[in-house]
């Protein structure tokens, strides 16, 4: 009796001295540690998170000073903005973490909620809408039913159990995606290679730190690329920012869930060598601001990939960083001629001016299929067949974004054209309906398996999706804000370098703490 009481207390001392000890052993999620802290602080949390993204911030943009007409557009924005404010909130609030939801739920409130909502009250758009006011209606009525058909989507996702097989029971083969340990090394001999190529091409580091216009008039004048096709310099960029970024998220997750790993000497110096690269190829200067937050959240979330508060911060506070950071940390970008300058005194004025023009391009988007038809699936294959130089596919697509523009007569043309509109110009309503719900079913299913895959009883320090998981959410915003063929390319090579180093046989030094 006195060993078994000793027994016990041993174990709960373990669980106190090492919170979740117990339920990690068992296979839960983090998320389940401390179960009646989270609570309470979930419950003290609830209301004023509810009351600010859903009622709050609308009725202080409602009060705003402008010309909007408060008509039908103003109504289903509304609506709209509420609607993503609670998914939002439900996202933040869970108990689960639902990583590639809870992304898509914060674009959706940021940009196509709160901005359009700001831009209809104040009566300015950042960029002109061309057609009736009723394609504005249109739009924001199809963006609000795409999103319900993304929420059927995950719904009939979870409902759907996911399959798990016992080590004993697994044949092999069948096993989660790994690393293996030599393609490992082998992917970080290609990110070095294929970086210090993309800088020598472009003339060394200092250009990486000038400004995003200096990398392009680079990269124009260096060969890559041919008259009428971007698909050389596209290649060139990708495959000189990709797998480094991947390689350094590799590592980055051995260290954070691999005890071995960081008492071996040679992984932490290849670790900081990732980061030098890293900070060459992948710094906030010379590139996109979306494609540098893809960097960062990727990074995060890979950090530390059961942190159930890191998750929690990065949403709640990337409402704040999108309305207030954001818009002003364009310092190395071009000068939007294309934009109107905007004469409100509201302090929502860059959410007029600056980047937020979704809404009002699914606007104009419409305006421009109701002159040509629907293109029923011609557009997302060339999105699809992105590799495809113009001088062998003479009528390949091009983004949908710039077509229109050119459509609109504009000479800036770096237009966005959210997903929503990728679906329309191919299949009007159906297109958008169906590709949300399929687009919400995947997610939720990816999302389910990541909180497996992150777990202390999952594949290990070299899970693939354990990394996969964070780069897709983080790039998540540049397939949401579109075009897709811009954001095909490095999609397509960070997949590419995932299957070439992943393994579905059991590895067991992989699985060593």
């Amino acid at each position: 009796m006195t060993s078994v009481h000793t027994s016990a207390q041993e174990q709960a001392a373990r669980s106190i001295a090492r919170p979740g000890w117990a339920q990690a052993r068992s296979g839960f999620p983090e998320s389940a540690e401390r179960p009646i802290v989270w609570s309470m602080l979930s419950r003290a949390l609830s209301v004023p998170l509810i009351l600010g993204l859903v009622f709050f911030l609308p009725a202080v943009i409602a009060a705003q000073p402008g010309s909007g007409v408060r008509d039908t557009a103003y109504w289903l924005q509304l609506v709209l903005t509420c609607y993503a404010g609670a998914r939002l909130a439900t996202m933040i609030l869970s108990t689960r973490r639902r990583l590639l939801q809870g992304v898509f739920w914060m674009f959706v409130y940021i940009a196509m909620g709160v901005a359009p909502f700001a831009q209809v009250v104040i009566g300015q758009t950042p960029t002109p809408m061309v057609g009736p006011r009723q394609d504005l209606i249109t739009a924001t009525a199809m963006v609000l039913v795409g999103c319900a058909a993304f929420d059927l989507g995950a719904l009939l996702a979870s409902r759907r159990p996911l399959r798990r097989r016992t080590p004993s029971t697994r044949s092999p083969g069948q096993g989660p995606a790994v690393a293996h340990p030599l393609r490992l090394r082998l992917l970080v001999l290609l990110a070095f290679a294929a970086s210090a190529f993309y800088v020598m091409k472009l003339g060394g580091p200092s250009v990486f730190f000038s400004s995003r216009q200096e990398i392009n008039e680079t990269v124009a004048a260096s060969g890559v690329v041919s008259e009428g096709s971007n698909v050389g310099s596209a290649f060139v960029k990708g495959f000189g920012q990709v797998p480094a970024l991947l390689a350094l998220l590799f590592y980055t997750r051995r260290l954070a869930t691999s005890y071995r790993a960081r008492r071996t000497p040679s992984t932490a110096v290849v670790w900081v060598a990732l980061v030098a690269l890293n900070l060459v190829v992948n710094n906030p200067v010379s590139n996109a601001r979306y494609w540098f937050l893809t960097v960062l959240m990727a990074f995060v979330f890979t950090a530390f990939p059961s942190s159930a508060a890191i998750y929690r911060v990065v949403l709640a506070t990337g409402v704040v960083g999108a309305l207030v950071v954001f818009p002003y940390a364009d310092k190395f970008r071009y000068d939007d001629e294309a934009q109107r300058p905007a004469q409100s005194a509201s302090v929502f004025e860059p959410l007029v001016t600056k980047d937020y023009d979704q809404m009002v391009m699914f606007a104009n988007t419409i305006s421009w299929v109701d002159t040509r038809g629907h293109t029923y699936g011609r557009q997302l294959s060339g999105s699809a067949l992105f590799f495809v130089p113009r001088a062998v596919w003479s009528g390949k697509p091009e983004d949908t974004g710039v077509r229109v523009g050119q459509w609109m007569g504009l000479r800036m043309t770096n237009l966005s054209a959210p997903l929503w509109t990728e679906f329309w110009v191919d299949f009007g309503a159906s297109g958008v309906i169906g590709g949300l719900a399929l687009i919400g079913y995947a997610v939720a299913r990816t999302d389910r398996r990541y909180a497996l895959a992150v777990t202390r009883a999952g594949p290990g320090p070299g899970s693939v999706l354990a990394v996969a998981a964070p780069l897709i959410a983080g790039y998540t915003f540049i397939l949401l804000r579109g075009p897709l063929l811009q954001a095909a390319g490095k999609l397509a090579i960070a997949a590419l370098c995932l299957l070439l180093i992943s393994t579905f046989k059991e590895q067991r030094a992989a699985r060593r703490r």
